[in-house]
């Protein structure tokens, strides 16, 4: 590519590049959320764009820089709208800008859900196995049967071998039952239980993945969740804070999952701190601490940080210069304005 060209990709093409690749993108988010522990990186809050009278409607953006080797600023647009699952469409669609850290130019513009999708579910595959002390997993469990929940399957079923057994639950059950079917495509090891009951669910323990479209808690105890249990709040509002409170809490990052009304937020809000949460996951990858807090249920918290994108992006953007996918833009940015001639129009 010659200076200001840029390279489009596709979403189709981004999932061709990244088949097969989960436990190199766990390392890869790994190694971001190191580096953002580190501070080598500038995180803005995200901001969300709501709808009046459409609750469940919202764009956010997440503008980010990561350094420490990464050295990409950009910004992901995304749209959550859980209608358009009845249009035909995915409920969630997106962009993921790149940007030079030397110049600020844009690089590269990708299609964003495949990318978001996948650091969410390297993300929580990641926590998952950290705080599973390395203890054989035969079972994990699925609340929610929508695409990130796939995506979790998929990478759990990599980062577990010993996975032989799902039960999921989806308050509609046509999205259940499409979500056993397409489980079929990740293994044929792998047998899956639909129930119909959430509590018949989180009585059966283990590794249990929340991502739900859930805006308010509809989770009030996890008395019936086994102690020793592992919970990945990937939708983030599904339990109310006297739940939270229950569990030991992990989290990505602090001061950003401490907000917009999260569970773990409300739980804070409730007891006036956030010393409730143990520690973050980049400690535990860090090094800092060594393993789950206490025998208690833990919950895994994670905000979703923009510096993720980009380090997925990072990935997406170098195998496809380096394979020749995508579409390069010549000339999509102007010459500087000095070396313009200016005809008057």
């Amino acid at each position: 590519m010659n200076d200001g060209d840029i390279l489009l990709l596709k979403g189709e093409g981004i999932i061709d590049l990244l088949t097969g690749r989960e436990l190199e993108l766990m390392d890869v988010v790994g190694q971001a959320y190191v580096s953002h522990a580190r501070g080598d990186s500038s995180l803005p809050h995200s901001q969300f764009l709501s709808f009046a009278g459409e609750p469940l409607n919202r764009i956010i953006a997440l503008p980010a820089f990561l350094g420490d080797g990464f050295n990409l600023a950009g910004l992901k647009w995304v749209a959550s709208f859980p209608a358009n699952r009845e249009k035909g469409f995915d409920r969630a669609s997106a962009v993921l800008i790149l940007n030079s850290h030397q110049t600020g130019r844009p690089l590269s513009i990708l299609e964003g859900s495949i990318i978001s999708a996948k650091r969410t579910a390297a993300s929580g595959a990641l926590a998952a196995r950290c705080l599973t002390n390395g203890l054989k997993v035969t079972h994990a469990s699925f609340v929610g049967c929508g695409f990130i929940n796939f995506e979790m399957a998929r990478f759990l079923l990599a980062s577990f071998p010993s996975l032989s057994q799902f039960y999921i639950y989806d308050n509609e059950a046509k999205n259940a039952q499409l979500f056993k079917e397409k489980c079929r495509e990740l293994s044929d090891n792998v047998e899956v239980t639909c129930l119909a009951d959430v509590n018949e669910l989180l009585s059966r323990g283990g590794l249990i993945s929340f991502a739900t479209t859930a805006v308010k808690p509809f989770i009030e105890t996890l008395d019936n969740c086994p102690q020793g249990s592992t919970i990945l709040d990937i939708s983030l509002r599904d339990f109310t804070p006297e739940a939270i409170l229950s569990c030991d809490n992990v989290v990505d990052d602090v001061d950003h999952v401490c907000r917009a009304q999260t569970s773990v937020h409300l739980a804070a809000q409730l007891v006036g701190n956030s010393d409730f949460i143990s520690f973050t996951l980049a400690d535990l990858l860090a090094a800092k601490v060594a393993g789950r807090p206490s025998e208690k249920t833990v919950v895994f918290s994670p905000f979703g940080l923009g510096v993720l994108d980009l380090a997925v992006g990072k990935l997406v953007y170098e195998l496809a210069l380096e394979r020749r996918h995508g579409t390069v833009i010549s000339s999509f940015l102007p010459r500087a304005w000095t070396e313009r001639k200016d005809n008057g129009r």
